[in-house]
């Protein structure tokens, strides 16, 4: 997993322009060249042309550096938006009927495996951390060094553990001695056999790909439920548990991934007028994640809509006290601007602001 290195000789984010920063800070809350150009109302080349800029100015060495080095730097914080999601067409959500792998692996809650309905035994922690990097490379190969980096960052074991966790996994997830192993070993590294193995977090990516089609399609019935497969999906927090700085980022990055899908269905939910369900989800989300400011506005926004300003204001009150004892700082302009549109007893609109 590609990394910042913190040093005095180091770049940081106040090297950057003003519109540089904006879409570092996007792009490290998970968004898509195409999500970004909306956001900041420019051409998708531009974001491109910017991100080249970041790197060059940063000394990273690809988007994903770009993504730590966002969090490093303080320009992005846990609760501000989804990463990237990998191209992947409307229809590919939808398996062909006869082609699901016979292994599924879950990462969307603690790490589980089944092979035709059968849990296995994945052993302990450490190897099934190498499993989740595997599932996580989607097809990607990895080299021994970006599997121990990914698994045990700094603390590298002493002994070349890589082959034989891997041994220990073929077995545990064998199909009784097919002559073709669920994880292959190639001159460019390790990785699962393309089709051999279907993950949670590849449907989530074609999911997404396909709830962007039907948001174009202006379809929000569609919308809300390709997002709702999505959130059927998680089981809990994702990759429960497992250690190694890959898996670390990871959940951060699928639960801000499902903070986002949330957020998007209930956008949907009210252009539909299904307001109630709307309002219950954001309800939820905002117990869940009490420091996430745009969950907090988009719930207060929904509230002042329903005609139930008094509680959209005790949103605000419960939101600003969680970032007062927990964080030291005081609600952001998102908030204050729902706060003060509820004040004025301003009407909130069926999207509640850009998606």
């Amino acid at each position: 997993m590609p990394t910042t290195v913190t040093s005095d000789d180091r770049p940081t984010a106040t090297a950057l322009r003003q519109q540089e920063r904006e879409v570092l800070s996007a792009v490290g809350c998970g968004l898509g060249d195409e999500e970004i150009a909306a956001a900041l109302a420019v051409p998708e080349d531009t974001v491109a042309e910017h991100l080249a800029r970041i790197l060059a100015k940063l000394g990273l060495r690809d988007r994903a550096a770009a993504i730590v080095h966002a969090f490093d730097c303080g320009l992005v914080a846990p609760g501000q938006g989804p990463r990237p999601a990998r191209p992947a067409s409307r229809t590919a959500a939808v398996p062909v009927a006869g082609a699901t792998p016979a292994l599924r692996v879950s990462l969307l809650g603690p790490l589980r495996a089944w092979r035709d309905g059968r849990v296995l035994d994945l052993g302990h922690q450490r190897q099934q951390t190498v499993l989740a990097v595997l599932a996580l490379g989607l097809g990607r190969p990895l080299t021994r060094r970006e599997l121990l980096d990914d698994v045990w960052g700094l603390e590298q074991p002493a002994a070349n553990v890589v082959p034989v966790y891997v041994y220990r996994l073929r077995k545990a997830l064998g199909d009784g001695g097919g002559p073709a192993p669920v994880i292959e070993h190639g001159p460019r590294g390790y990785r699962l056999a393309p089709g051999a193995v279907d993950v949670d977090v590849a449907r989530v990516e074609e999911l997404v790909a396909g709830i962007g089609e039907a948001e174009r399609a202006d379809d929000p019935a569609e919308a809300v439920r390709l997002c709702s497969r999505v959130l059927e999906l998680f089981r809990g927090e994702p990759l429960a548990g497992l250690p190694g700085p890959l898996a670390e980022l990871e959940r951060l990055r699928l639960t801000e991934r499902r903070i986002a899908v949330v957020r998007r269905k209930a956008r949907w939910q009210l252009r539909l007028g299904r307001d109630a369900e709307a309002i219950a989800e954001l309800f939820a989300l905002s117990a869940e994640h009490p420091l996430n400011e745009p969950s907090a506005a988009m719930l207060m926004r929904a509230l002042q809509r329903d005609g139930r300003q008094a509680e959209a204001l005790a949103v605000f009150e419960r939101a600003r006290r969680s970032l007062s004892d927990d964080l030291g700082v005081a609600p952001s302009g998102v908030l204050r601007r729902a706060h003060q549109m509820i004040l004025r007893g301003d009407e909130a609109g069926p999207e509640l602001g850009p998606a």
